[in-house]
């Protein structure tokens, strides 16, 4: 089963011609997008605006700091074992 849709299709292309000639602009700043991952994003997040058939964007990553332990966790020997 196909993920996306011919219209999200479309708007990739789109955006891929634009990046080309230099005309692709980015959202906030306004600056020529150079990337072609970016022009992806962009085309992508302009498709999903107009309901075309795109998977939802990918959940962001929690930080993978630990916590400090206090002092419960088990640590292991570091020793050699002989048979």
């Amino acid at each position: 089963m196909a993920r996306y849709g011919k219209k999200a299709a479309a708007k990739v292309k789109r955006a891929m011609h634009e990046r080309k000639a230099g005309a692709l602009k980015s959202g906030r700043s306004g600056k020529t997008v150079k990337s072609r991952k970016q022009a992806i994003a962009i085309g992508l997040s302009e498709a999903r605006r107009e309901g075309a058939k795109v998977p939802a964007r990918g959940a962001k990553k929690k930080s993978t700091r630990k916590k400090a332990s206090g002092g419960t966790a088990k640590k292991r020997s570091t020793k050699k074992r002989t048979r």
